[in-house]
């Protein structure tokens, strides 16, 4: 078992801050730091530099948070292990999912209740953020399976299929309704864009299509970047000239209620994927593999 202290150690390492450790851990900030001063006395130096409100982790504190993570993640694999030897067929345990924006928003969550009732001993999280924060994350040992959008990969990183996707220009929806013809595209780039942010793989894609074009994204007239498609479509909602590229899967309300419509591109196609993803030369756990082996019979059977 770990020590307790070095959990609230690897919370304040992970968010350089002793209030979000606490808030995090459920105990209290004059708790977080007795523990911290604890473990200072213990090794003898200093493990944080505190300037005014900030906090930054010092030499010894950066080598204590790789010897933290090691031991969490060798304490997980342990009650792991022992659950499955408990009953071999029962899955319980920690699984610490991650997906990009897309997936997590319009993808996983029609799958996690099913997954709930046929695993309910299995406690799930799931963090959201766009392509590249998620394979950082499971690079840092701080998730076991992620979902991705977008065209980089990372050689450190392997890559599988979860289903395919599609990314269509999209604006408020118009009184005469979808247009019967494709908008050219020197038209449709000429409107105000809304786009995802940087670091995102939907931007990715449609930077990617755009180079075919000799096009880059600062000649365009790009008035907002967002972090989440909802902003997004609110913004096209709002404004009756904009227009924005998100994926169809994102739609389905917004079209069914005739609040937004699609806008046909010529020649722009913006075709992607969904994909798993975990560290290369890194074998799934089991509940990873069994999370995964159960999203891919999901998708297919939806698709």
């Amino acid at each position: 078992m770990s020590d307790f202290r070095l959990r609230v150690f690897q919370a304040v390492a992970q968010h350089l801050s002793f209030t979000k450790a606490a808030q995090g851990l459920f105990i209290t900030q004059p708790a977080v730091t007795k523990h911290i001063r604890e473990l200072e006395t213990q090794y003898g130096q200093r493990l944080l530099a505190r300037r005014g409100n900030r906090v930054a982790l010092t030499e010894a504190g950066r080598l204590l948070q790789v010897h933290a993570e090691a031991v969490a993640a060798a304490a997980q694999q342990l009650e792991d292990q022992l659950h499955a030897l408990r009953d071999p067929d029962e899955a319980a345990g920690r699984l610490r999912l991650g997906a990009s924006t897309t997936l997590a928003q319009y993808v996983l969550p029609g799958l996690l209740p099913a997954f709930q009732a046929r695993y309910p001993k299995v406690q799930l999280s799931l963090l959201n953020a766009n392509s590249e924060h998620i394979a950082e994350a499971l690079l840092r040992g701080e998730l076991d399976l992620g979902f991705v959008e977008g065209r980089s990969k990372s050689r450190d990183l392997h890559y599988e299929l979860l289903l395919p996707d599609e990314l269509v220009a999209v604006r408020r929806a118009t009184p005469a309704g979808p247009a019967v013809q494709p908008l050219p595209l020197a038209e449709a780039l000429a409107c105000p864009l809304v786009l995802r942010e940087r670091g995102s793989g939907t931007l990715e894609v449609l930077e990617f299509a755009l180079r075919a074009f000799k096009i880059k994204l600062s000649e365009l007239r790009v008035v907002f970047y967002f972090d989440n498609t909802e902003a997004i479509k609110a913004y096209l909602e709002a404004s009756p000239t904009a227009l924005g590229f998100v994926s169809r899967r994102a739609l389905v309300r917004e079209l069914a209620a005739g609040a937004l419509e699609i806008v046909p591109v010529a020649d722009l196609h913006l075709p992607r994927q969904f994909e798993a993803v975990w560290v290369q030369g890194q074998p799934l756990s089991r509940l990873a593999q069994r999370f995964l082996t159960f999203a891919q019979s999901h998708f297919v059977t939806t698709l």
